[in-house]
């Protein structure tokens, strides 16, 4: 076992409770580290071997520690408050040899403790465990500061002290400014390119300050996700506007998608111009020509920083965080919206032309190669990303073509992307897949997160990597498999796979085999001197430890840094990690180790509501079926259900001509309970002239029924005419105004419009109608304000759109199904 590292002494929530007290009072003075009030020099802090989460324990969440013990018996165990009450005891299960750790052990379960409060204890035959908490509020801190670690990681702006705190407060780096040469007339590395580019700006990726497109990627990405995650779970608030120490608080945009821009705006910046080679490709990574020396403040950079060769896995990696952009910042900044997603078709065009430029493991000079000899994963993940915001066809074959869309999901990490695609289909509402496409990827994750519960289950300190696991950020690959149970979780509704990420985190927070939280200035004793080129202190006084919230990358049973091999010969898998600077292979940060932290701990955070009773939503409530035909209607449920829930749609009265023919069971889950699923309703032909009706009925155990009526219209009935107008046309674009009038006897409550575009156009974006495009298929809804037309009267829409060659007018139109005059 490696030597024991020195505690700072710090309380294991100062920093949380300092942090939400900034944020309950709109303040944004940030609060520094606690003072170190014990000299580290002279008191060293053995580990005890009773370990738990540091930080603590959610009421409603598993509560579980493991002991470190040859003892072959059960051994006793009490749970005691600060005041050393005993409040609830038992016996711990022995468990034994756990090979990660090399550590005989014994497990405690207390989880049927649900009393909040704080410094509790676990004292087992003799020894007793640091203090932690018990509270809903748990890790309401740490989402903030794991949050914040993103703000001090920018480049080209200062960093505020009355966001950071002064001791982290600087200079904006990499802008030009002497000694700095900057990024924003950066120019290529010879043979690559004849110009300079502007790509200032994003965030610096690990302990060095280069800026890598790959890294950047799957970094940016879970931010966004988790904001996505947090609104369909109905947490988004916590994660909204004046949330968070950003500098663009009070915008009235969420905080997290803030910071995230940040990034995005970078990694815009590095897609190739148009009309230079090789254009909408995005270039790799910019760095310094040769490696900083350690320490080395941002702005006090003295080194020429170059562009380096474009290459398909970084214009994947742009194409699928441009198109996620698209879709989330859209009710936000929709010119924002719209540029990200011309930057990813054309990132998405780019790669498709030159799909074999491979990012060399050569290119290792003053930075990190980023090398990836297999891109495949980078193609079905923009695919995903594509199709779940546009819809289109192109974007649907890619993904089903791809071989990763049937095989197993696996671990993801920035080289290997496939399963954040898996997790973009199974959970963003309303991706054009088949049900049973969707129903075989939701599968697969949720497979994925049982092989993790199972390798669990198998372990003295319940971490869902084996034991061959620990590689360099090892502990990023332990938060990104609890993404995994988390998504699992949000797709079933079942407790197992919650209650495995949050032992996960309690894994990250103390629970393991050096008693360590790896995460700063959370737990009695912490990582602290993280590989920075800044957040440098244990090589320089005047420099800070790494700011709360910071994330280490965790133990490397590799030992690829010299730090390593000296001081951890022999060590045991998941004991191969050294709180030491200059040991970056176990001890550096990272924005993408950091972004997995962040994701976690925002779901983790949330507060858990009561399962709502959810309401069947029809959309339209009456529609109108052509004889011999049939219509359309959606149904959807208005809150996820606890569990998965089938519903039915009958015919409860009326003529028996109607029917329901496809989609007549449905089913939701607690993922997909916002998508609405298509019911279909036909009318038998028939020899009378008389119009039928009848009302539908939709319901299921647990949820509000509701209902829709239909009403046959006779082969020769006109119900509708529309009539189509260009208002505006140039170069490759054009407006135009689509009217529909209804000519029926009866009024129409709630309408959809069809029609095929007979060229290539592509419809941006809509007005007064929601609107949706599948190849030359056009539906567009009501916007719900105008959703009732009345005999005679008429409604109007209005689109831009794109085209090339000829811009014919469509000649057939359908209203609710039926075919217009």
């Amino acid at each position: 076992m490696p030597p024991a590292t020195p505690a700072r002494g710090v309380l294991r929530h100062a920093v949380a409770a300092l942090t939400g007290l900034v944020l309950a009072t709109g303040g944004l003075t940030a609060a520094a580290l606690p003072a170190h009030p014990v000299d580290a020099a002279t008191v060293a802090a053995a580990d005890v071997p009773v370990r738990v989460n540091q930080l603590g324990y959610l009421p409603d969440g598993p509560k579980r520690a493991t002991v470190v013990s040859s003892t072959t018996e059960p051994l006793p165990w009490q749970l005691r408050d600060s005041s050393g009450v005993v409040v609830s005891s038992g016996t711990t299960t022995v468990h034994g040899a756990d090979q990660a750790s090399g550590q005989s052990t014994h497990l405690v379960d207390f989880g049927a403790y649900t009393a909040t409060g704080t410094g509790f204890t676990l004292a087992v035959d003799g020894r007793t465990s640091h203090p932690f908490d018990i509270s809903a509020s748990l890790y309401d801190g740490l989402r903030a500061d794991s949050m914040s670690f993103f703000y001090q990681q920018r480049s080209g702006i200062a960093i505020d002290d009355a966001l950071a705190g002064s001791a982290y407060a600087r200079p904006a780096g990499h802008l030009g400014v002497a000694p700095n040469k900057g990024d924003t007339s950066v120019p290529c590395q010879a043979g690559v390119c004849d110009y300079r580019l502007d790509v200032h700006g994003g965030w610096y990726d690990a302990g060095d300050q280069g800026k890598y497109v790959v890294n950047g990627g799957i970094s940016v990405w879970e931010l966004v996700n988790s904001f996505e995650q947090a609104r369909r779970s109905g947490g988004d608030a916590a994660l909204g506007d004046s949330t968070l120490r950003v500098p663009e608080r009070g915008n009235g945009v969420p905080d997290v998608l803030d910071e995230a821009r940040w990034e995005l705006e970078f990694l815009l910046r590095m897609q190739v111009p148009a009309g230079r080679p090789m254009a909408g490709m995005a270039f790799h990574k910019v760095h310094d020509a040769e490696w900083t020396a350690l320490p080395t403040r941002p702005e006090l950079d003295d080194k020429q920083r170059e562009l380096h060769s474009p290459s398909t896995a970084a214009t994947l990696n742009l194409a699928a965080t441009a198109a996620q952009c698209a879709r989330v910042y859209a009710p936000y900044d929709a010119a924002f919206s719209a540029r990200c997603l011309d930057a990813a078709r054309r990132a998405w065009a780019a790669a498709k032309a030159n799909p074999n430029v491979l990012a060399p493991a050569s290119d290792n000079t003053g930075g990190g190669a980023y090398e990836d000899a297999d891109v495949s994963d980078e193609f079905y993940w923009a695919a995903a990303e594509l199709l779940a915001t546009t819809g289109e066809s192109q974007y649907r074959d890619a993904v089903t073509a791809s071989p990763h869309h049937t095989e197993p999901a696996d671990g993801f990490w920035w080289g290997g992307t496939a399963t954040l695609g898996r997790i973009t289909l199974a959970t963003v509402p309303g991706v054009d897949l088949p049900a049973d496409d969707l129903a075989r990827v939701r599968g697969l994750l949720t497979s994925a997160a049982d092989g993790y519960l199972a390798t669990m289950a198998g372990q003295g300190y319940a971490v869902p990597i084996p034991a061959t696991g620990y590689v360099w950020g090892s502990n990023s690959a332990v938060a990104n498999n609890a993404m995994i149970l988390a998504v699992a979780y949000e797709l079933t509704g079942r407790q197992k796979y919650r209650a495995g990420a949050l032992e996960s985190m309690d894994y990250l927070l103390g629970r393991n085999a050096l008693d360590l939280s790896y995460v700063t200035g959370y737990g009695e004793r912490y990582s602290e001197n993280q590989h920075h080129r800044f957040w440098a202190h244990e090589n320089d006084a005047s420099l800070p430890h790494p700011p709360a919230g910071s994330f280490a990358g965790g133990p490397n049973a590799g030992l690829e840094d010299p730090v390593a091999k000296a001081k951890l010969p022999g060590c045991a898998p998941a004991a191969c990690y050294v709180d030491d600077i200059g040991s970056y292979s176990t001890n550096e940060v990272a924005i993408n180790w950091n972004a997995s932290l962040a994701w976690l701990a925002a779901f983790a955070a949330e507060r858990l509501k009561a399962p709502a009773v959810p309401d069947v939503r029809v959309t339209p409530t009456a529609v109108a079926v052509p004889e011999g035909g049939s219509a359309a209607v959606g149904v959807r449920l208005s809150a996820a259900p606890a569990q998965s829930v089938g519903v039915t749609v009958a015919r409860s009265s009326g003529d028996e001509d109607l029917a329901a023919t496809t989609g007549a069971t449905l089913v939701f889950t607690p993922a997909n309970w916002a998508t609405a699923q298509q019911v279909s309703v036909s009318a038998a032909q028939d020899a009378d002239a008389v119009s039928g009706s009848a009302t539908f009925t939709v319901a299921g155990p647990g949820v509000r029924s509701a209902t829709f009526t239909a009403t046959e219209v006779d082969d020769d009935a006109a119900a509708c005419a529309v009539s189509y107008r260009v208002d505006h046309s140039w170069g490759n674009g054009f407006t135009a105004t689509v009217t529909v009038q209804n000519t029926g006897a009866s009024a129409v409550s709630g309408w959809t419009l069809g029609w095929n575009f007979a060229g290539d156009q592509r419809i941006s974006s809509a007005w007064n109608a929601t609107v949706g495009q599948s190849g030359a298929a056009v539906t567009a809804r009501d916007a719900g304000w105008n959703a009732a037309l009345a005999p005679g009267a008429t409604t109007s829409l209005g689109f831009q759109a794109t085209y090339s060659g000829t811009n014919a007018i469509p000649t057939r139109y359908t209203l609710n199904g039926v075919l217009c005059s």
